[in-house]
């Protein structure tokens, strides 16, 4: 990557060459809408349908359970706001937890606004939800429980087939929906395992591209769509599917899961190699998340006495690519509400860095930036007047 050493894989991941290979065709000759019944209008609803299949059979469902989007956020909004809509006359109160993706929680934040309750469980230390905890905030007017499958800040993955088992032991019709976009082509998903009604997906965490994803929906659960106009995807998500993109997916999604025991145990190491080498370098320092419950391929530190912004802009000039936490909310300067969450101090939040690992990296880069993040960290330290660094301005 032109000498630079990329660790912002959580926040996307470069387009694999085998899956730009697959996807060309439909950029070029293979045009066709495949709305249409003539041959170029078929010859891209087959490539559309061979899609689905091979998702669907991966994810564990039938193909006519995936509905494609654009992503995410789209996914995760179809989600929320249609089961709302479908099921409000049977209840309207949701309950999810306080480390989701903004866009489960400011998609909830607007069904407030629409006179939806929202009940929002806390998590530990390490980020971690109590299974116990989100069933017993199910009620009798509970339609729906939201819970990602793994975070995408700290990293920690959640136990979503718990979740869902003692929820629908609480109340047998509450749908539940994980938000599963940091796990999809990073761990073994399939939907008939994690018990789940929903759940969301996005190509470009695992090496496909940007601005298409998909939603799982468990055959008979009412979705009131959220796009309307020509009725694609079973009326469910209308506009002209993305052809390549939906077959990159597809191909993206095949390669990670062949190739994924083997790059974990890779990742893992490097991760685990990652962290010790910080921690036991820089003083006033910390995990975020689940120490082994966590993404193979995530750190997550906390650093007292240094701000997370001013830690990038050094890392960068160094030529070393890192967040401070979700990709979405990049350029904020308020402090993560992930880390928040955990119960960590506005002085310990804002000195946040996010390093998540992929297929560029190697133990020289990793040794090479755990050499430089504790240079830079000194710096800052050095250059912060005490009373800030101490957290009593």
């Amino acid at each position: 990557m032109n000498g630079l050493i990329y660790m912002d894989y959580a926040a996307t991941t470069p387009l694999d060459p085998r899956v730009k290979e697959a996807m060309e065709p439909f950029l070029s000759d293979a045009f066709g809408n495949p709305n249409s019944i003539h041959f170029y209008g078929r010859q891209a609803r087959k490539a559309v349908d061979e899609s689905r299949e091979m998702i669907a059979h991966i994810l564990g469902c039938r193909p006519g359970e995936m509905i494609f989007t654009s992503g995410g956020t789209e996914s995760d909004n179809l989600a929320l706001r249609g089961v709302a809509g479908a099921r409000k006359h049977r209840g309207r109160h949701i309950v999810s937890s306080t480390i989701e993706h903004h866009a489960v929680l400011h998609t909830l934040e607007a069904l407030r606004e629409e006179g939806f309750e929202v009940t929002l469980v806390p998590v530990d230390e390490d980020g971690l939800v109590d299974p116990e905890q989100v069933a017993d905030a199910v009620r009798e007017d509970t339609i729906l429980v939201s819970i990602m499958h793994a975070n995408n800040e700290i990293g920690t993955i959640q136990p979503i087939a718990e979740i869902a088992k003692l929820v629908k032991e609480k109340k047998t019709d509450v749908l539940v929906h994980t938000d599963a976009v940091q796990t999809v082509g990073h761990l073994p998903v399939r939907v008939d395992q994690l018990n789940v009604d929903l759940l969301s997906l996005s190509a470009h965490k695992f090496y496909g591209p940007k601005g298409v994803g998909a939603l799982y929906v468990r055959q008979g659960t009412r979705l009131v769509p959220q796009l309307t106009g020509g009725g694609q995807e079973k009326n469910r998500r209308s506009g002209t599917e993305n052809v390549a993109g939906i077959v990159g997916m597809a191909h993206a999604l095949r390669l990670s899961t062949q190739e994924m025991e083997q790059e974990n145990r890779r990742l893992a190491a490097l991760r685990d190699r990652l962290i010790d080498g910080i921690l036991g370098q820089v003083p006033d320092s910390r995990l975020n998340g689940h120490r082994t419950q966590r993404l193979a391929h995530n750190a997550n530190f906390s650093f007292l006495g240094v701000e997370g912004e001013a830690l990038l802009l050094q890392l960068d000039l160094h030529g070393i690519c890192a967040s401070s936490g979700s990709a979405c909310t990049s350029g904020s300067l308020d402090p993560s509400h992930v880390l928040l969450a955990l119960g960590l101090s506005r002085e310990w939040a804002i000195g946040s860095l996010r390093l998540t690992l992929g297929r560029s990296n190697d133990d020289q880069q990793v040794d090479q930036v755990v050499k430089i993040v504790p240079q830079i960290v000194q710096r800052l330290r050095e250059l912060t007047p005490e009373a800030v660094r101490l957290g009593f301005s």
